[in-house]
């Protein structure tokens, strides 16, 4: 199958195009440029990918011409503006690549005839926030207090009246959020702030260690956007959905940064920087994935707290001098065999 991955150079990206390579699928790319020390680099993915597309999706014409001659059967739309800190910095930036950005590649899709279907990847932060311990459901409202969440809010209202104004589209929209495992370098993320601190010695300072957050492992993440591209392509699902973690995954930040200084070892600490001053960010984050579950018969595989031991093995064994490559091969080998019954596999 050709499929095309937007924002293929990105954590997420890198884990995706390697895992669906490997599968024997013919992926092709479009993003900008890795950052360094990336898992795209480390794990040479640009080697795995038919088609290494460097562009900025707010470049209407040029990526039009891009998608129309990759020509692929099914899009997975991950390029962003993807953290909630830099939103504030370059709000901006953040509409007009989340937002607009999404709109060409909502016409994109529309005007390549090959593509049979497209999942357009959004966040659990699209939800307006009110802070309850039960998770949000897709026909709860949208919203969004900063840049970041509130342009994915637009982006998702953007793509539903894109599919329902032009039906013959082939589109859904898939939430999830919070997603760790090996090899993210993306600033402002707790464990890459984690483990680079872990790494050099130096105690790590937690800005909100008391909230909650619902903690996935990529693969997981990544096999909830396949099983709803599997069925979406099979005729059977359409708009929006959550892939979630499981409930005993909503972890508070705390107990995030203590198992994974004790995963470490080797003298890893945190220090409380909850007194100082920061910018927002919502306290408590929940998703209700019970969609997923019964029309897709997608679940967890990893799981809490399995995975953060692989998020924090993947990191120490780069560090002890094991080849990236192999690290990520062998993650993604042992979760295709514990996901080997997934309906997902039967087309991917």
């Amino acid at each position: 199958m050709r499929i095309l991955i937007t924002g293929h150079t990105g954590f997420k990206g890198a884990w995706m195009s390697t895992l669906l390579a490997r599968r024997g699928h013919q992926v092709s790319g479009i993003a900008l440029d890795p950052l360094e020390g990336s898992l795209f680099e480390k794990a040479g993915v640009s080697a795995l990918v038919e088609n290494d597309v460097r562009l900025d999706i707010r470049d209407a014409d040029a990526l039009q011409r891009a998608v129309v001659e990759i020509g692929p059967d099914l899009v997975i739309h991950m390029a962003a503006q993807p953290l909630v800190r830099q939103s504030y910095l370059q709000p901006r930036e953040t509409f007009e690549t989340n937002v607009m950005g999404t709109l060409n590649v909502l016409e994109a899709i529309s005007a390549t005839p090959q593509v049979k279907g497209s999942v357009i990847v959004t966040t659990d932060k699209v939800y307006r926030n009110v802070g309850r311990a039960e998770g949000y459901r897709e026909d709860d409202a949208l919203g969004g207090d900063d840049p970041y969440s509130s342009s994915k809010a637009m982006a998702d209202i953007l793509t539903h009246s894109w599919r329902t104004s032009f039906p013959s589209s082939p589109v859904t929209t898939a939430r999830a959020g919070n997603v760790i495992g090996g090899g993210d370098v993306s600033k402002d993320r707790l464990l890459v702030d984690l483990i680079k601190g872990f790494s050099t010695g130096e105690p790590v300072a937690i800005r909100y260690p008391d909230a909650v957050r619902p903690w996935q492992h990529v693969l997981d993440c990544i096999a909830g956007y396949l099983s709803l591209a599997a069925a979406m392509l099979e005729g059977r699902a359409e708009g929006n959905w959550n892939f979630g973690p499981d409930p005993e995954s909503f972890q508070t930040v705390r107990e995030i940064a203590d198992a994974s200084a004790t995963r470490w070892g080797r003298g890893a600490s945190w220090i409380d920087d909850g007194a100082g001053e920061h910018l927002h960010e919502a306290h408590l984050l929940t998703l209700d994935s019970s969609r997923a579950g019964s029309e897709l018969a997608w679940h967890n595989h990893i799981g809490f707290p399995s995975s953060l031991d692989w998020t924090v093995d993947w990191y120490q064994a780069v560090a002890d001098g094991e080849d990236p490559v192999q690290v990520t091969n062998r993650q993604i080998d042992a979760f295709v065999e514990i996901a080997s019954e997934s309906s997902w596999m039967r087309t991917f």
